[in-house]
């Protein structure tokens, strides 16, 4: 099965720049979205063969989450089952007989570091949602976690530490997840490369000159990765801020 990643940065904005093109030509069995930047009715968009599921934001025009899928799940979460964090729609969970699939928009640090302290919570509360699922079966787990977590993550990690999705806060954080039993998948299948990044910011001509971050994820339970064929991220694709990422897994 594919699957595909993207922070589309605001879904209207990218279905004018080409969405459902991208969409189609990728042609994959999980298609999962975050950033969606909408609420319910703002955008009629279905693709034939496709079941899809939303959480949307309280906050009109921020955050959102959304999974197209070709398989019908056996169940359907939205968020975390956490008061505190459920309000800006940042999670959705598709249940299997085999495996769970998880998309997640992680909240961002911000200038200043200022939600620093609840991207602190965020990340403890989700590692313990994802582990209970482990528990019970394989998790793939997919979004923007806001995060680059090695220097080869990232064109220039002296300059940015200590920044917003590079504070060793951050990054220690996703260690512990990883420690919990999952893996990086396009990493671990691309130990030693350089310069492949999935995020590039509007300014300072950062995609043009390559000065990007790698902060959109596949993860897949450890024993899941064995069945993992293929691992992209898709550099050629614009639309977004960000560029989709792909994982073939034979589940």
């Amino acid at each position: 099965m594919k699957f595909v990643s993207w922070n589309v940065n605001g879904l209207r904005a990218c279905d004018a720049k080409g969405f459902r093109d991208i969409f189609k030509a990728l042609d994959a069995d999980f298609f999962c979205l975050q950033e969606t930047k909408m609420q319910e009715g703002q955008l009629d968009i279905a693709f034939e063969g496709y079941e899809s599921y939303w959480n949307y934001a309280e906050k009109k025009g921020y955050s959102g989450t959304a999974i197209f899928t070709k398989h019908r799940p056996l169940g359907v979460a939205y968020g975390l089952g956490i008061e505190e964090h459920d309000h800006e729609g940042r999670v959705i969970t598709l249940e299997y007989e085999r495996f769970f699939v998880v998309t997640v928009y992680t909240p961002n640090a911000q200038d200043g570091l200022k939600r620093l302290d609840y991207r602190m919570a965020w990340d403890d509360a989700f590692r313990d949602y994802v582990c209970r699922l482990d528990a019970q079966k394989p998790v793939l787990i997919c979004g923007d976690m806001n995060v680059a977590h090695e220097e080869i993550d990232l064109k220039n990690p002296k300059s940015n530490r200590m920044n917003a999705g590079f504070t060793d806060e951050e990054r220690w954080q996703f260690t512990q997840l990883l420690a919990k039993g999952f893996t990086d998948t396009w990493r671990a299948r691309n130990a030693d490369v350089h310069d492949v990044y999935s995020w590039w910011s509007y300014r300072f001509q950062a995609r043009q000159k390559n000065a990007g971050w790698r902060i959109d994820y596949w993860l897949v339970s450890n024993r899941l990765f064995p069945q993992v064929t293929d691992a992209r991220i898709h550099t050629e694709i614009f639309g977004s801020d960000h560029c989709p990422v792909e994982v073939v897994v034979s589940v």
